[in-house]
């Protein structure tokens, strides 16, 4: 293989000569980049010495090979057995500096998945600085790419991005201490006529939820340079001898059956080596939200005419939403007060989950451990708990502060009242938010030389609060959440099986937000609710079952004042909840086809999930805007087996798979916006 190398192709000076060494690291391709030797494009390992030196070069020095996959101390990370996979433990050094670099590559057998990390020792005898750990590096030709990311904002998270690849350095990054609403920490290299069903793809996304940078970068020679990991800006990390570092984890996989055959392999990958708990392959109870319902104005009155009308209807748990602890009665306080509002809820949550349970629902409940108020008893007890840069006052956003994670004292404290309320009662779910980036980032628990420490070891602090968490209460539903969606991410699939996935819950937006996150996560990781209308978003009107066709396909949950509903909406519940319990498996296991793009066409939108067995399909169907034609379309379906008969559950017709995937689906025609339809295929005798 070494003819790829080209090592006589290409150079710095029109004639290659021998003592060339700088242009010739700068041609070739790189498995793990130094920096100020040679190789002038973007450096995976950054090194500083006490003198403020900064070269660093690594060569090969041993390799082994041995079946299955070791864990990552205190990070996130996929896990395999012999049989699962296998991985290369490939080590280099850096001789002058002292430095053991362990590169980990784990290949998946039956997935086109390689997962990378990368484990840094000090080997030396004076401590190194390290200001760039990246995790993984591909270096390729250019083969006429696009780059194609997820980008957003607040309610608008995950919209897909595909452009050009141009010259140069082309990044997005987070470095707000989350991987944030505006950036996915995810880049895929897309052939440029590469589709949902042919050409090659190859993607990285990181298993991580801090700062990160993801970066694609065209060489004078149209070679082009992966890279992912985390932000070099602001980071920092102190290397005494014999201490190690050890970066997170960046999953690869290379589709070279366009972007559907990416989406299937990352949804595998999750599903069964990423996802972990008792709810790892299992259904999730439908819920009810009292959010949307009722903000922060209620009490036990209130939640339990809620919970009767959801046990009426079927839905299978009740979960109580901010406002339930301290004092607190809207957004400016008792963030650090984990005791019961006995105001609101006299008697406690002991009582109130009695009560719900008596009605045959479950009990869940809202937390944001890494938050404080001002006006908060554990604020005045303990002003330093907060990130604070001294001398400055702190910047509030949403009128709290974010604790300092990376103290163990801190994580300690806040833990204790988790565990205390947690056993208080018979509480089945947890939902985790985070409602701010990070600012003000300095800890009094750090010397000076170890601030850049700290957005790392934040995210460490938060990845053993969720770990402990799931160890103390083992049957727990955990779902994470940042203000919707600014930390759905890997790493947090990692420690809970579903993200609440935007906080807007219009079912129209929802479909752009819900397509870009299946793009790599699989649908059973989306929490997704039937919520009020007018919209809390946008004001908009859409029908009730729309609403529900357009959660279907995630975790199916209801948000809004159930009382409310008219007679008509509340009788369509029950028919609504006995579809996801009857298709959902389908959704949540099988393989999951983009028919048609909203965002694209601008007009309609459809999905599929085949099961493993290819012996169902479900097709979620939305209408959005309509516009007259003189034909309905014809949707050409995917994913089914070309020689099996498949009989329409609404038509009754039987089609040769091929027929249905060749010749199509015609859809129902429909009068009127925001309508929608879940047709289905069961395999038939022919």
């Amino acid at each position: 293989m070494r003819y790829l190398l080209r090592v006589c192709s290409g150079s710095y000076t029109p004639f290659r000569e021998k003592g060339d060494q700088a242009a010739f690291l700068n041609d070739l391709p790189v498995e793990y980049s130094g920096c100020g030797l040679g190789d002038f494009r973007e450096s995976c390992l950054r090194v500083e010495t006490k003198e403020g030196f900064r070269a660093c070069g690594l060569t090969y020095a041993g390799h082994r090979i041995f079946g299955g996959k070791p864990a990552l101390p205190g990070l996130p990370a996929t896990y395999g057995g012999e049989k699962d996979c296998t991985t290369l433990e490939l080590t280099c050094c850096d001789k002058v500096l002292g430095l053991t670099v362990r590169l980990y590559y784990t290949a998946f057998e039956k997935l086109d998945a390689i997962c990378r990390s990368v484990q840094i020792e000090n080997g030396g005898t004076e401590a190194l600085k390290l200001t760039t750990v990246l995790s993984a590096c591909l270096d390729l030709d250019n083969r006429n790419f696009d780059m194609l990311t997820l980008h957003g904002s607040w309610a608008y998270e995950r919209m897909i991005c595909r452009k050009e690849l141009g010259w140069g350095k082309q990044r997005i990054s987070s470095n707000r201490g989350i991987s944030s609403h505006q950036e996915q920490p995810f880049m895929a290299l897309v052939e440029h006529t590469a589709t949902q069903t042919q050409g090659q793809v190859y993607a990285m996304n990181f298993v991580y939820s801090g700062n990160f940078m993801a970066q694609a970068e065209t060489s004078q020679q149209e070679q082009v340079r992966m890279v992912m990991g985390i932000d070099p800006e602001g980071f920092g990390w102190r290397l005494a001898p014999g201490d190690t570092f050890q970066a997170p984890e960046v999953v690869m996989v290379y589709s070279d059956c366009g972007l559907g055959g990416m989406t299937r392999t990352f949804h595998d990958l999750y599903r069964g080596h990423l996802i972990r708990g008792p709810y790892k392959d299992k259904a999730r109870p439908s819920l009810v939200n009292n959010w949307e319902a009722t903000y922060f104005d209620f009490n036990t009155d209130k939640l339990l005419d809620i919970a009767r009308t959801a046990a009426e209807s079927g839905i299978e748990m009740l979960v109580v939403d901010d406002g339930w602890f301290g004092h607190r009665d809207n957004d400016r306080s008792s963030l650090g007060d984990w005791y019961v509002n006995e105001k609101k809820l006299p008697g406690g949550l002991d009582r109130l989950v009695r009560q719900v349970n008596a009605l045959g629902l479950k009990f869940g409940i809202w937390v944001e451990p890494e938050m404080i108020s001002p006006d908060s008893d554990l604020y005045r007890a303990h002003p330093d708990y907060a990130l604070q840069i001294p001398g400055r006052p702190g910047t509030l956003g949403r009128w709290q502060l974010v604790l300092d994670m990376s103290r163990q004292d801190v994580r300690d404290c806040v833990y204790e009242q988790l565990y205390k309320i947690l056993s208080s009662a018979n509480i089945e779910y947890v939902k985790w938010d985070m409602n701010r980036p990070l600012t003000d980032a300095a800890s009094f628990s750090l010397d000076d030389d170890r601030q850049g420490e700290l957005y790392h070891r934040y995210v460490l602090g938060v990845y053993e609060m969720q770990e402990r968490l799931l160890r103390d209460f083992p049957h727990l539903l955990l779902e994470n959440c940042a203000s919707g969606g600014g930390r759905f991410d890997p790493g947090m699939l990692y420690y809970s099986p579903q993200i609440w996935t935007s906080d807007n819950t219009d079912a129209i937006d929802r479909l752009r937000i819900q397509e870009g996150t299946a793009l790599i996560y699989p649908l059973s990781t989306m929490g997704a609710h039937v919520a009020a209308c007018p919209s809390h978003t946008n004001s908009r009107t859409t029908p009730f079952e729309t609403r529900a066709l357009a959660a279907l396909p995630g975790c199916f949950g209801y948000e809004l004042d159930l009382t409310k509903l008219s007679t008509e909406e509340k009788a369509m519940i029950p028919g609504q909840l006995e579809r996801y319990r009857k298709y959902g498996w389908v959704f949540r296991t099988g393989d999951y086809y983009r028919l048609a793009s909203y965002s694209e066409n601008g007009e309609y939108d459809a999905l599929m999930a085949v099961s493993k067995d290819k012996r169902i399909a479900v097709v979620d169907y939305i209408h959005v805007m309509s516009r007259e034609r003189r034909r309905s379309l014809i949707l050409p379906l995917q994913g089914l087996d070309e020689n099996q008969a498949y009989r329409s559950a609404e038509t009754r017709e039987v089609r040769s798979g091929a027929a249905w995937m060749y010749g199509g689906m015609p859809l129902p025609k429909m009068r009127g916006d925001f309508l929608g339809q879940l047709m289905v295929l069961e395999a038939a005798a022919v």
